[in-house]
Parts: structure tokens; sequence; C-alpha cells
């Protein structure tokens, strides 16, 4: 037994050493792994996704509404010719004894129907405008939680790497003194236990983040199977900051930049025009026309023109202009609704951003001392100081103390992604 333990001391301390000189990195990419930063994911997203296109589709539409809107009512033209004319006993006799009639007739949209129609289709386009941008934030934050998931959930995969690698190296030399007959099977059977759990907890951080490159490769609009590897600084994680803004502030800024928001305040001032047209289309539109008749007045070659009216008697829109008179109301009340939405929204998001901050800046972010304490822990087991028991305490805290750091990390960040939602501006960047 004596004779064993300088042999495995020595080989404990080069694994220690091993572990000490890697970095806490993400693993070496492999050949169809691509390194991508914030902006350039970005930029392919906005470029590239699908949902975003569409609804550029639909602000299109709302837009040529306007020009249809705009537009005159067609002219329109009817001519009337006699079939049999008994005085020259021709068919449809087109001489000048025949008879033949001329009309020409167009429609003027008077008390501003036709501005008013153009405007509620203004705003209509507006509300489109402002439910693209509003899904380009919904999108937008999806991509940039997705990214830096990815980026923490990768280097926490890098962890388990390294200490699976340095653990299997362990479980090896001690598989080899129990064939010699130096240790006790339950010994080595307890080393494996907890390597298993590790690469149990490695597979299933390596499920979620392929969840996460599928949710990312769909956003990007991607199906060429690549591996992401999102490269951020991590310092300029750490810079982020609260102090520059308090809420009142952020809220102001949000009652302003909400995309959601101005849509609501934008479907209210639609309704507001459509009130108008309503009461426009109350009143008769006028028709003006010109006649031609060859042979049927009481001259011949008639010439005349043509005023007609409706007269606003029992239809006067009456049902409508009430419709429209509610649907104000309604959408006042979902305008000021999400008013008060937005302003939870960037409380909650602030106060969430300002309690993970406060955790992070007071955690110990090194991991220095940690590694080189679990490098003295594996030679005191080695060297029998420490039972099977608290050795694999030690390592399962340090291994915790590193996958809890990162997910601390990322939860930060995402709260911070969080407010810049809430807020709809991206006030906090680590660009």
């Amino acid at each position: 037994m004596q004779r064993f333990l300088p042999l495995l001391t020595s080989l404990l301390l080069l694994t220690g050493a091993a572990r000490a000189a890697a970095p806490e990195t993400a693993s070496v990419a492999a050949p169809d792994t691509a390194r991508l930063t914030l902006a350039e994911a970005e930029q392919r997203f906005t470029q590239n996704n699908l949902s975003l296109l569409a609804q550029q589709y639909n602000v299109s539409a709302a837009e040529a509404q306007i020009v249809q809107a705009r537009l005159w009512d067609n002219p329109t033209i009817s001519i009337e010719q006699n079939t049999y004319n008994p005085a020259t006993r021709k068919h449809f006799d087109v001489t000048k004894s025949g008879e033949s009639i001329v009309q020409v007739q167009q429609l003027f949209a008077i008390a501003g129907r036709r501005k008013a129609a153009a405007k509620v289709a203004q705003q209509n386009a507006l509300v489109e405008q402002y439910t693209f941008q509003d899904l380009l934030r919904n999108l937008g934050y999806q991509l940039r939680t997705t990214f830096y998931d990815l980026y923490f959930k990768q280097r926490t995969v890098a962890v388990y790497d390294k200490e699976i690698a340095s653990f299997r190296h362990t479980v090896s030399l001690y598989q080899g003194q129990y064939d010699k007959g130096n240790i006790a099977l339950k010994e080595v059977i307890r080393l494996k236990a907890f390597l298993f759990q590790l690469e149990n907890e490695r597979q299933a951080l390596l499920t979620d983040i392929a969840s996460e490159q599928a949710d990312f490769h769909v956003l990007l609009r991607d199906n060429s199977g690549i591996y992401y590897q999102p490269a951020t600084s991590l310092v300029a994680l750490r810079n982020l900051t609260l102090s520059n803004y308090n809420e009142q502030q952020l809220v102001d800024t949000a009652l302003v930049a909400r995309a959601d928001l101005k849509a609501r305040q934008a479907a209210l001032e639609q309704q507001n025009q459509n009130l108008r047209l309503q009461r426009a289309l109350a009143a008769p539109d006028l028709a003006v026309g010109y006649v031609y008749d060859r042979a049927g007045s009481y001259i011949p070659n008639y010439n005349a023109v043509t005023l007609g009216v409706a007269i606003p008697i029992l239809n006067r829109n009456q049902g409508n202009i009430r419709a429209a008179q509610a649907q104000i109301q309604g959408s006042k009340a979902q305008a000021e609704q999400q008013q008060l939405v937005v302003q939870n929204d960037v409380h909650q998001a602030f106060q969430l951003a300002q309690q993970t901050d406060k955790l992070f800046q007071g955690s110990d972010r090194e991991t220095g001392d940690f590694d080189r304490l679990i490098t003295g822990i594996e030679q005191s087991y080695a060297k029998r100081n420490l039972t099977i028991v608290e050795f694999l305490d030690f390592y399962e805290s340090y291994k915790n103390n590193l996958v809890q750091l990162n997910q601390l990390r990322a939860n930060r960040v995402r709260a911070f992604e969080q407010l810049n939602f809430a807020v709809g501006r991206p006030l906090f960047k680590a660009e």
C-alpha cells in the first residue's frame, strides 16, 4: 500500500497541473463549427428571418391601401342603340336616322370622403409598421438571449469536458491499483459512479444546447447544420451596469419607444379617423353626367348635363357611426391597458436586473484559488489524508462552483436583455 502512494501522488500532481493550465473557455471548435459575434448574428437575422419578411409584406400591402383610398371612382359610360328602325326597316340602324343614346357619368365624393378614407389607410399602415417593429423587438430579444445562453452553456460544457477528462484519468489510476490489490473495490465503484454522474450532467446540457441551436438556426433562417459557437467578451459583459439610469427614466423611455404601445395608440387614432370617414359617408355622393340623344328627344342631337344625388332620409349611416364611436372607446381602453403593461414590464425587469446584478457583484468570481485548492485535495486524497467521501464532496463543490458561476453570469445577462426588451431600446449593451 505504501509503495504505490508516491507514484499515485506524482501522477495526480501532473493531472492537477494540466487542469490549472487549461483555460476556462469552450472546447476546441469542430470542423463544422462557426464562431459568430452578436453583431453578425443580428445582421443575418434582420436579412433572413422569414417572420420579419412576412410582416414586411403586410406593411407593403397596407401602404398600397393608402394609394387605393385616394383613387377617384371610375367614370361609367353607357350606350343605347335601337335594335330595329321601322322607318328604315333596318336592324341596329346606326345611321343619322337611327336612334342612339350615349351617357357618361362621374361620381364625385363630397364631404371629404376620399381624404378621410386615405387617413384611415395611413393609420392602418402605421399600425402595421409598429407591429413589424414589435415583432423585431420580440424576435431580437429571443435571438440575443439564445446567443448568450448558448455562450455560457458552451462554457459550462468546457468545464465538464475538463473535469471528465481529469476524472477519467483518476479512475484509471485507481482501477490499476485495485487490479493490483492495493485498494478496495467500493472505492473504485464510488469514483466510477461520480464519473458517470458528470457524464450524465454533461449529456443533459448538450441536449439543451441542441435545442437552442435549432432555435438559433430558425432565427437566422439557416439549414446548414453548422454548430454555432457564440463569441463575446466576458469583460464587456461584466461591465454592464444600471448606474446610468433610474427606474423612472427607463419607464419614460419605454412609453416613447415601445412599438406595441405605439401600435395601440395608432389603432386608437385609426378609429378616430374611421369615425370621420363614417360621418363623411353619411353625406351622399354627387353624380355628374352627360347625355347625347341622337333622335329620341324633342330635338335631334339632344345634349344635356345630368346631376344626381341620393337624399339622406332613411340611411344616414347611423349604425356605422355608432359602431365607430364604440370602437374608439374600445381602442382607448386597450391603449391605456398597454401603457400600464409597459410600466409594469419595466418595473419588474428593473427589479430583476438589480437583484441579479447585486448577487453577481457580491459573489467571488475568481476561480484560480479554487483550482489550486482542488489540486491540493487530489494530493491529500492520494496520500490518504482524506476519505473518498470528503474527496468527492470537494470535487462536487468545485464543479458546482464553476457551473453555478456560468449560470449566474447567464442569468445576469438575460436580466439586462429583459430590461432592454421592456424598455424597447438596447440601452444596456456589451459591445
